[in-house]
């Protein structure tokens, strides 16, 4: 098992992207996302059984990462006020409103596809392959880059993203026979 130090040089020597990537993972954006994807795909997956129209289904989608959005802005808002015993200042708000806008991104990225699909640039099938198959792609990535950081040498990186890919498939499979 490498050290911490060890793997995030690895990580940050081979995705640096301008040292973004190494931001966005050492932010609170990530649990955000994989939150709002995971709800996402499960939304997709049972969409998935009697599929609306493409543009229906990307306005489901959209008011569903909004809906999700809105109730975590509300939910930390509240939080952050019982915990502080205060007002929201504008440096809290603006923290709050980041992590709402990560849940939305999260929830609502695989309106894209379905957007395609509405304007006929791929069929609706594809759109709900490419929503299940982008959001389980997203959610064994960031387990295998958070394992690479954690210290996971490539190995034991690769068995947690599998764990996480297991269980996901499972799922996908799951709904899939139902």
């Amino acid at each position: 098992m490498r050290t911490p130090a060890r793997a995030e040089t690895w990580l940050v020597h081979r995705w640096r992207f301008g040292g973004h990537l190494e931001d966005h993972l050492g932010s609170r954006d990530v649990s955000r996302i994989l939150y709002g994807a995971i709800i996402g795909l499960a939304l997709i997956l049972e969409l998935e059984r009697h599929p609306p129209s493409a543009a229906h289904t990307a306005g489901l989608l959209f008011g569903a990462a909004l809906a999700v959005g809105l109730a975590e802005l509300y939910s930390e808002a509240v939080a952050t006020e019982a915990r502080k015993r205060q007002r929201i200042g504008r440096a809290d708000a603006r923290l709050i409103v980041r992590d709402a806008f990560a849940v939305v991104f999260g929830a609502g990225f695989p309106m894209l596809f379905f957007v395609l699909a509405a304007a006929g640039a791929i069929d609706t099938d594809l759109a709900f392959r490419l929503s299940k198959w982008t959001g389980f792609g997203l959610i064994c990535g960031y387990g295998f880059l958070a394992a690479r950081l954690a210290g996971f040498g490539l190995f034991g990186a690769l068995l947690r993203a599998l764990a996480v890919a297991a269980i996901g498939g499972a799922l996908i499979v799951l709904k899939a026979l139902l």
